[in-house]
């Protein structure tokens, strides 16, 4: 499957917002849940335009995974870009859809490739210990495994922890 990664626009709200409601079940069994206020339309829409303006400012690159019909596969982000220290912090989600296609390396990949001209000399990712296709994902794409926290949180009835990643680029 073709795979592309577009910077998020103010015309994608209205898919994105189909798309996060779609796969809300799916992604809380992997991630803690974003809360109810994420799914209402004129709060989405409100922090929507938030990320464009973020995105503007350079302190985010957001991006769209998407198939060769425009159709959104998932997201990939870079965020909290700290332009002094260089770093950036991961990270993606893949519709329940099109889980085990391969997308998330693909489009991992895809961002790498779109930030090289960025000034960015690290990457951070964290992912939770129950979500080992997305451990995979880093690993695939030359990410270090650092640490995984000692403290425990409580999601969908059971205890997980964080793992942390990092990949460095240059310097």
């Amino acid at each position: 499957m073709d795979v592309f990664i577009e910077k998020l626009h103010v015309k994608d709200a209205e898919d994105l917002y189909k798309f996060e409601l779609e796969n809300r079940t799916f992604f809380e069994e992997m991630v803690p849940t974003r809360g109810d206020d994420y799914y209402n339309p004129e709060i989405f829409k409100k922090r929507h335009e938030s990320l464009l303006e973020e995105q503007v400012q350079g302190g985010s690159y957001f991006y769209l995974i998407k198939d060769k019909d425009s159709s959104i596969l998932g997201r990939i982000n870079l965020v909290d870009i700290d332009k002094f220290q260089k770093i950036g912090h991961l990270g993606y989600r893949v519709g329940q859809a099109h889980t085990g296609k391969g997308i998330a390396n693909k489009a991992l990949k895809l961002l790498l490739e779109t930030i090289t001209d960025k000034e960015i000399n690290q990457i951070i990712a964290k992912t939770t210990t129950n979500n080992i296709a997305s451990q995979k994902v880093l690993e695939k794409n030359g990410f270090d495994q650092v640490a995984t926290s000692d403290e425990e949180f409580e999601m969908n009835g059971q205890n997980f922890n964080f793992v942390y990643y990092t990949l460095s680029i240059r310097g």
